[in-house]
């Protein structure tokens, strides 16, 4: 009787052994791809919706003239020349997952910047003038990143998206201003670059290069300074390497 119990315990749970032994049977082959590609670190992370990390950059800001026909007007004006000048970034990153290759990043950045625009003037006092433009910005990124399949816990990916950034250190109202060639403080970009991510136990660490192009024109026009009055529009435009650290 009791070999008759233990039969009939059998067939009822007959379905529930078969699954539990197939589950031993492929476990090891699972855990096989899971390493045979190396991706040791990338699954851990990859189970996370969401996360967080800090960034750190150095750029290379400067400015796109547009001369305006007051410069072929101009006696005194030959040329008007962007200076690069060097900067450095200091930012939080937000990341959300968006299936398999997609997110969707935001990373709200601190970035002091020099951009610089230089005037050769003629005549008999011939000589160079530069305006120099120092500026601490708080700057609002939205990116979308695709990214490339995993190999070896490392991944490729681009990025593309749209940047608002506030000079807080602007010197457009100031007294001094009047003299000099305004730059308005609000200022919108359109950013994309490339990168690649090194998956390892504690932190995904992430180099980025990335460039922004101005899309609104950030000359403030003054028709009292001829120094503006040649200009157009003054588009901005950023190189920035970032390092990313993320988990």
């Amino acid at each position: 009787m009791h070999t008759t119990y233990l039969r009939d315990l059998f067939h009822l749970h007959r379905g529930k052994i078969a699954l539990f032994f197939l589950a031993l049977a492929f476990a090891p082959a699972l855990s096989a791809q899971r390493y045979s590609s190396g991706n040791y670190n990338y699954y851990d992370f990859q189970q996370k919706d969401y996360y967080f990390g800090i960034t750190l950059g150095y750029n290379t800001s400067s400015f796109k003239p547009f001369r305006s026909k007051g410069f072929l007007e101009s006696d005194s004006i030959r040329s008007i020349e962007s200076v690069t000048g060097p900067g450095f970034n200091l930012g939080i990153v937000t990341n959300l997952k968006m299936g398999e290759n997609f997110d969707f990043r935001f990373m709200p950045t601190l970035s002091f910047a020099e951009r610089n625009i230089e005037y050769t003037k003629t005549g008999r006092l011939a000589n160079f003038s530069q305006r120099r433009v120092e500026a601490v910005l708080v700057e609002m990124p939205f990116h979308i990143r695709y990214k490339s399949a995993p190999y070896k816990d490392m991944r490729l990916f681009i990025i593309a998206g749209v940047k608002y950034g506030f000079d807080v250190a602007s010197d457009s109202r100031s007294r001094q201003a009047e003299t000099l060639v305004k730059i308005s403080p609000n200022d919108f970009s359109l950013e994309y670059g490339a990168g690649i991510q090194f998956f390892f136990p504690f932190f995904i660490f992430s180099p980025e290069f990335k460039v922004s192009q101005g899309i609104g024109n950030t000359l403030i026009y003054n028709e009292n300074l001829e120094e503006s009055t040649v200009l157009e529009k003054l588009l901005s435009r950023t190189f920035t390497f970032s390092l990313h650290f993320e988990g």
